[in-house]
């Protein structure tokens, strides 16, 4: 788990690098599916309930599942990477939601707002606590900086499997749920609008957007429970 958590947060700092003004999702994808092939993993969202692409790319105000494409990002855009693999039989996840160049100080504080809720969710998942633990502090750090916490998207478990009980709500009241025991990984996701929560879901099948056409962020970590408490498997480098 170690192994393959550390392996997508390498493919997404090599994403961070290659993101600005002009490059496109799909060009993106196939940089992802390349490491992937080099290192001899295998992508875990391509071909997973028919998903077309290696990576998960959603702009602005497309919240998860995007599909990627040759619309060149410009310049203020966000865009939100998913990604996956299996490495020896075990999965890792991560997301980040990245700026395109410079963005405005309202999208700024969504991302930074996203992120630190994902630090909560990570710093709430205590051996011995409870699940739902993670899910109220994500919520309060959203809700308490004027943001929504989107409800029809989950954290998972992970482990052998993409997704693995329990779910990982980001909401709910706090001590409730399975009790968090050293030796579970967990997926904790959450994603943030700035303005209504709902989502709709586009044609495709897969795509999801915000109801208000507002923006929205996404960060994704692989958790470790330990004696210790909570490891992150999929930090490199923010």
């Amino acid at each position: 788990m170690r192994r393959a958590g550390r392996l997508v947060a390498e493919v997404l700092m090599m994403l961070r690098d290659k993101i600005k003004p002009g490059v496109t999702s799909l060009e993106l994808d196939t940089i992802a599916d390349t490491q992937c092939r080099k290192w001899k993993v295998k992508p875990a969202f391509k071909g997973y309930g028919g998903f077309p692409f290696t990576i998960c790319a959603s702009p602005n105000e497309q919240i998860v599942h995007g599909f990627p494409n040759t619309t060149p990002l410009v310049e203020g855009d966000i865009l939100s990477i998913d990604f996956g693999l299996i490495s020896e039989g075990f999965y890792g996840d991560h997301a980040i939601t990245f700026p395109v160049g410079k963005v405005d100080d309202d999208t700024q504080r969504l991302l930074d707002v996203t992120r630190q809720s994902l630090q909560q969710g990570v710093d709430a998942a205590q051996p011995d606590g409870y699940l739902t633990d993670i899910s109220h502090a994500v919520q309060s750090w959203v809700e308490n900086a004027g943001f929504s916490v989107v409800r029809e998207f989950v954290g998972h478990g992970i482990g052998r499997q993409l997704h693995e009980d329990p779910q990982i709500p980001n909401f709910g009241s706090p001590g409730a749920g399975p009790r968090l025991r050293p030796g579970m990984t967990l997926a904790i996701e959450p994603m943030v609008n700035v303005g209504k929560p709902g989502v709709i879901i586009l044609d495709d099948g897969w795509t999801a957007v915000t109801v208000d056409g507002q923006r929205s962020a996404h960060f994704e970590h692989t958790v470790a429970i330990t004696e210790n408490g909570p490891e992150v498997l999929s930090r490199i480098d923010w």
